[in-house]
């Protein structure tokens, strides 16, 4: 039996208001990964968990996906909706991905609120580690999640982006 050959992504780099953008796409222009770039550690294990033995290399991501990641956040909010994001995770953390792209640009929702979303009301601290488990920033939205107090907590691209994110929602 022939050995597969490892899957091969593409790493694509996009300037944004918040600093540069890594943009992982696979063959079939499948968003893999979004983070920023001061979080290329964080990107890159996560990779490894949900792709594991891809090989990622420098590259253009496909230009529909570069336009829809621009025109989001040149103000389209809407501009994300139609990309397909391709993620491993187990089935609980994908339910709260999905979840997550459920939620209205502008609008928020608390952990509480995201488990009840996916049927378990009772598992608010898995759902907290789902979000900060997600690999596909801005896409799958994890920046609407906030504390059951309604104050700003945990992102993993630090607070100062979550609400520059939630504030750039709101105003458009």
């Amino acid at each position: 039996m022939p050995n597969a050959q490892p899957e091969t992504l593409t790493l694509d780099r996009v300037a944004s208001p918040l600093g540069e953008v890594l943009l992982v796409t696979d063959g079939e222009g499948a968003v893999r990964a979004l983070d920023f770039a001061d979080y290329e550690a964080r990107m890159t294990r996560l990779l490894a968990r949900h792709a594991p033995g891809a090989v990622v290399v420098e590259g253009r991501a496909p230009e529909t996906v570069r336009r829809a990641v621009e025109a989001w956040f040149g103000g389209d909010l809407s501009a994300l909706d139609g990309l397909t994001v391709r993620t491993g995770g187990t089935d609980f953390q994908r339910a709260v991905w999905a979840a997550l792209r459920s939620i209205p640009a502008g609008e928020t929702r608390s952990y509480g609120q995201l488990a009840a979303a996916i049927g378990s009301p009772r598992a608010v601290r898995a759902a907290g580690l789902a979000n900060g488990q997600n690999p596909v920033a801005v896409i799958v939205p994890c920046h609407r999640v906030i504390g059951a107090n309604g104050a700003l907590t945990g992102y993993a691209g630090g607070l100062a982006r979550k609400r520059w994110l939630l504030e750039h929602e709101r105003r458009v």
